[in-house]
């Protein structure tokens, strides 16, 4: 069945993915369902990058900056969620076109498709380091089990992902339909941090921990400007409100909804600092951009390599029950923006089809052709997902069309917004001088 055009697409509060009912014909749906699609939306790649950005900020600079991104990321759904209810429309494209007209539901349309394209192809990055590494320096898997075979390089395994895996998965009614994959991909989260600190904590015990650097190393001015790097790594890490009101419209309440992105973003934050801290006493200035990479380097006892492989299977899972969260508000976007004429893709099997095949193919080709993550997340978190979780919601409350900002408000959506500025402005600037000096 197709899927509805409901993630931010859509401009009425009608559910059309369920025979156009509104939403008091249908029953809400679950606070614990809403955590967990939440928690998925937030933990995906991004959690392989967070121990990367404790080598570069230090242990103390980087939880403090997981914090106040968490407490930040609130507001800016809050407000989302205020300014969304006091309208007529229930999508974040709505939200904007609502405030800015047509040219503020394009630029969230845009930004939805470049952060979940994104996205997904970070997803199947990582999936092709777990089954089939980087290079003859860090196997993977499948490799290390059964040698190195055509059948396992990296893009004839990630074809079978995407072919047998994948393309079933993104066949979705509605997002409270992947309340359980999403659960299950939250449950695989929290083992895959468990067992690194049990790892963390072992090999502390035994004296071969590396030393966390607890603040940066400043050695001159790029070096103090390559920290502005890690915070859009971090910033990509807790987006998900391309996912907000797909999950909040469905949960019926804006209250239960802000409970429920509360609990999810303490769950996240926690679990974010907790790998990147067992991770970075793992493998200390070692750590990878992918660290799940890092996993292939086994003390060499049986049950560290069971260990390492646990860690690497459990999480690529993890990513393939992700996955079809994000595809589903991509997919809805990339319609509403090119065929905002046509019938609705839920009445239009042969558009959805196409559209989905069209999709995985190009995440599967960009991801063969891209060979790291650290690049997407700098570019995503500098651009697409700091506009979609600060500068949009903020400029909302500044606009504020109800009237219903209070001075407090304005405020903090002003040095929101100014603060994500100038940040995303000087990582791209450090990036550029990085790459123009190579």
């Amino acid at each position: 069945m197709a899927p509805a055009r409901s993630a931010t697409g859509a401009e009425a509060p009608l559910l059309p993915h369920r025979g156009g009912e509104t939403e008091a014909d249908v029953k809400p749906a679950s606070v614990p369902g809403a955590v967990f699609n939440v928690s998925t939306s937030i933990i995906g790649a991004g959690i392989m990058s967070i121990p990367a950005t404790l080598k570069v900020l230090g242990v103390v600079p980087a939880f403090l900056m997981i914090v106040l991104i968490a407490v930040v990321v609130d507001i800016s759904v809050e407000f989302m969620l205020r300014f969304t209810y006091s309208g007529e429309s229930r999508t974040y494209a709505g939200l904007m076109r609502e405030s800015f007209g047509r040219w503020g539901s394009v630029a969230v349309q845009i930004c939805v498709m470049i952060t979940n394209l994104g996205c997904l192809i970070m997803y199947l990055i990582i999936i092709g380091d777990v089954l089939s590494g980087t290079g003859e320096e860090h196997l993977g898997v499948l490799q290390e089990w059964f040698g190195v075979h055509w059948w396992n390089l990296r893009a004839v395994a990630l074809l079978f992902i995407v072919v047998f895996v994948m393309l079933p998965l993104v066949f979705v009614d509605f997002a409270e339909s992947l309340w359980f994959s999403s659960a299950v991909s939250v449950l695989l989260a929290i083992v895959f941090v468990g067992i690194c600190s049990v790892m963390a904590i072992s090999a502390l015990i035994e004296g071969q921990t590396k030393t966390p650097r607890i603040l940066p190393e400043l050695d001159g001015g790029v070096s103090f400007f390559n920290l502005f790097t890690a915070i859009p790594v971090i910033v990509t890490a807790f987006t998900f409100h391309f996912n907000v009101h797909a999950i909040g419209v469905e949960l019926g309440k804006p209250s239960a909804m802000i409970s429920a992105v509360r609990i999810a973003l303490v769950l996240c934050a926690a679990i974010y600092f907790a790998i990147g801290i067992f991770g970075y006493l793992l493998f200390g200035d070692s750590t990878m951009d992918d660290i799940l990479v890092n996993f292939d380097q086994s003390s060499g006892s049986r049950i560290s390599s069971f260990l390492n492989d646990i860690v690497r299977l459990s999480y690529a899972l993890h990513l393939m029950l992700v996955f079809p969260l994000l595809n589903f508000s991509l997919r809805t976007n990339i319609d509403e923006f090119l065929f905002s004429k046509k019938p609705l893709l839920a009445v239009d099997t042969k558009r959805f089809v196409i559209l989905t095949l069209v999709l995985l193919v190009l995440a599967y080709v960009l991801a063969i052709a891209i060979p790291s993550i650290w690049y997407l997340f700098q570019f995503m978190g500098s651009t697409s997902a700091v506009c979609l979780a600060f500068i949009f919601p903020g400029s909302v409350v500044l606009r504020d069309i109800h009237g219903i900002s209070t001075a407090r408000d304005k405020i903090i959506a002003a040095v929101m917004i100014t603060l994500a500025v100038i940040t995303s402005t000087i990582a791209i600037s450090t990036n550029i001088y990085k790459m123009v000096a190579k």
